[in-house]
């Protein structure tokens, strides 16, 4: 028998604060011209958490699952379909290389900030030498986040700090429709981590850390580091199967193991070196393959000075663009030899393995 540790407390909204958030979007004072229409769909939503459907478009699981009767959400099937054609285009010799190249930084033109960011034109100097070598280059620019009209992605719950296999690949935490935490920009990201021969992240340092845009991602890519892929094993998110699973032994399968990376980390003061070798740390425990030695770069650019001219700062170093530029390149040249089977690997001596 399991134990499962319980006592936080009733998080149930009462119709009357519940009606009170889900109207908050609706703030603006041209939806008074459809009121009656949304006292009707508050009504609805209502329901529809009352009753918690977190998932009302299902099917039976069906062949490949270990319960194919077990009805399984649509999304999440639709989603894991994606990440195993990625997977079988990856492997397809005759298909062209693919780099993910991850723009880290949250500053976007198009809002707030009112500027684009450092990092946004040091990734395109990147994209420029990886699309030069003939290699695809898949720009993740994860500053879409502050800039685009519902572009999200929903925290990580930590399923897995309660058992490994309650973690699904792809996650199923979300989307949950009773608690309207929809539109989660991760089931698209799972299957173009998945496409990738190689990645590439270029960040900023935010408060010693990386920015959130990328924190998020990092912690919902949990799952692809000994995710369950089989989500009928724990029918679901039940806790106990979850446990007893774990507990018999559990095979932690590495979903994006093999594929090759570089990280290129600059600040303005502290922190950089931090976060580089966090980075770097995280994509080798999943037992990703660095391309350049320690994994990466960590560089600072206008050292101390204005944070008004340190885009001309960055046009006068031109030793920063062409590290990054170099990065790339390595990057490339690593993705041509593991693809041809002649990379040469880290020894395997890591004796506390999952």
């Amino acid at each position: 028998m399991v134990d499962v540790r319980t006592g936080q407390g009733n998080v149930k909204l009462t119709r009357d604060e519940f009606e009170r958030r889900f109207r908050q979007r609706f703030s603006d004072p041209e939806f008074e011209q459809v009121h009656a229409q949304l006292v009707e769909i508050v009504d609805v939503a209502w329901k529809a958490y009352d009753e918690y459907h977190k998932s009302p478009r299902k099917r039976k699981a069906g062949p490949g699952f270990a319960d194919p009767e077990f009805e399984l959400p649509l999304e999440w099937l639709e989603t894991r379909e994606r990440i195993q054609q990625a997977e079988r285009e990856r492997k397809d010799p005759s298909s062209a290389g693919r780099i993910l190249l991850v723009c880290g930084a949250a500053r976007h033109d198009q809002t707030c900030p009112g500027e684009m960011s450092k990092t946004f034109r040091l990734a395109s100097r990147a994209r420029e030498e990886i699309e030069r070598a003939g290699v695809r280059c898949d720009f993740l620019d994860l500053s879409l986040l502050t800039a685009e009209y519902g572009r999200q992605i929903l925290p990580c719950k930590a399923c897995v700090s309660t058992a490994m296999p309650l973690c699904h690949w792809p996650c199923s935490c979300y989307p949950n429709h009773a608690m309207g935490q929809v539109s989660d920009w991760m089931n698209e990201l799972y299957p173009r981590w998945a496409a990738a021969h190689g990645v590439m992240i270029i960040t900023p340092v935010y408060w010693y850390q990386a920015p959130s845009v990328l924190k998020l991602m990092i912690d919902r890519l949990v799952c692809a580091d000994g995710g369950n892929p089989d989500q009928t094993t724990t029918h679901g998110k039940k806790v106990e199967e979850a446990k007893a699973l774990e507990l018999k032994g559990w095979h932690y399968p590495r979903h994006l193991a093999g594929r090759v990376f570089a990280v290129f980390v600059h600040g303005d003061t502290v922190g950089a070196e931090t976060l580089r070798r966090s980075l770097t740390d995280w994509l080798t425990d999943m037992e990703l393959i660095p391309a350049i030695p320690q994994g990466g770069i960590d560089r600072y650019i206008g050292y101390y000075g204005p944070y008004a001219t340190s885009h001309e700062a960055l046009d006068e170093d031109r030793a920063v663009q062409q590290e990054v530029r170099n990065a790339a390149k390595a990057l490339v040249e690593a993705v041509a030899f593991a693809r041809a089977g002649t990379l040469q690997r880290p020894a395997d001596s890591d004796p506390r393995r999952k």
